[in-house]
């Protein structure tokens, strides 16, 4: 079992950053799939960003440019950087990590842009 606890979400004004973390209790270096969700109210959980064993990542469009997806196998930790916020980025955000048959969730972190 691998526990992942996501961090540095918060309040930020719209143009603003934020870099989200999700460390994980172990290590992540034999996972193939490293991703972040958004989950706005009264909506579905949905993919925001991918990165792959690789190094492959993909977007979902409405945040390509603005926000990336990284890795560190060395502190066991993925990241999303988020610049240039905008108020429709308001969500709770969740880090998933995937190998074989194993799934593993955070627990999600808020994340409000507002002015």
């Amino acid at each position: 079992q691998v526990q992942l606890v996501e961090s540095g979400g918060g309040l930020v004004q719209p143009g603003g950053s934020l870099r989200l973390s999700c460390a994980a209790s172990g290590s992540i270096s034999s996972f193939n799939v490293f991703s972040w969700y958004r989950q706005a109210p009264g909506k579905e959980r949905k993919l925001v960003a991918i990165i792959s064993r690789s190094n492959w990542t993909n977007y979902v469009d409405s945040v390509k440019g603005r926000f990336t997806i990284s890795r560190d196998n060395a502190k066991n930790t993925v990241y999303l950087q988020m610049n240039s916020l905008k108020t429709e980025d308001t969500a709770v955000y969740y880090c998933n990590i995937r190998r074989s048959a194993e799934d593993y969730w955070g627990q999600g972190t808020q994340v409000t842009v507002s002015s």
